[in-house]
């Protein structure tokens, strides 16, 4: 899942300087955009501006704190994910991340581990399934949540390997998916045969454009993403 993050807009907003530097300089390599501001204010005009699809917010901010900044953009706007960030455990402050539909009040220090799973959270929640599409060419495109091929709005029919294999393929679609993680996936107990790779990677490309699955000699395959 972590992979998908590549489609995902991000706002990140914290008062210290260098918390926020190192947390966005992180994001960054990870996602498809990170914002950032320095206070609850600031936040409200970027997220009016960009919409993004998560937002990561200290509490105890100047001008503004992170609650009540969270409530404001809650009161319009159902479908952001908001992570609360803090460096205490406050009952009242997390009985109000209840109420806002929180999806995680993360503890500080904040490790790349406490992100990533409360960005994978989020994801989860995300109503708009679209923002999983991976485009394969302008007609043809993968959807890794509902894990279906769609070419010119048809769904393609795929085995339960195939779904496999291009399923593992599309959440690490930044790299090259190497044959021991293809054989630990698909044919853990059994072991992967040249024979049975060859046959449905052949069987898959049948259904995908021309290129989408590029193999790697001697490490794996890669699934190339249309741009």
């Amino acid at each position: 899942m972590k992979d998908m993050l590549k489609n995902f807009t991000i706002l990140y907003v914290e008062d210290e300087d260098m918390v926020r530097k190192s947390a966005v300089e992180y994001l960054s390599r990870v996602c498809k955009r990170v914002l950032q501001a320095k206070d609850g204010k600031e936040a409200i005009t970027i997220w009016r501006e960009n919409k993004p699809d998560i937002i990561i917010t200290d509490i105890s901010m100047p001008k503004l704190n992170g609650i009540d900044m969270a409530s404001y953009i809650r009161s319009q706007d159902k479908d952001v994910q908001i992570i609360i960030a803090t460096a205490h455990s406050d009952t009242e402050y997390l009985l109000k991340a209840v109420e806002l539909q929180l999806v995680k009040y993360i503890i500080k220090p904040i490790t790349k581990d406490k992100l990533v799973g409360a960005l994978e959270k989020s994801m989860e929640l995300i109503s708009d399934k679209s923002k999983f599409n991976l485009f394969l060419s302008k007609e043809c495109k993968y959807n890794a949540y509902e894990k279906v091929i769609y070419k010119e709005d048809k769904e393609i029919k795929l085995t339960k390997n195939e779904t496999l294999f291009l399923d593992l393929l599309a959440h690490h679609n930044t790299r090259v998916v190497r044959y021991e993680e293809i054989e630990h996936a698909i044919w853990a107990y059994e072991g992967m045969s040249q024979d049975a790779i060859r046959s449905l990677v052949r069987g898959i490309r049948k259904k995908v454009p021309n290129g989408a699955i590029e193999n790697i000699s001697g490490l794996g395959y890669k699934l190339k993403i249309w741009k």
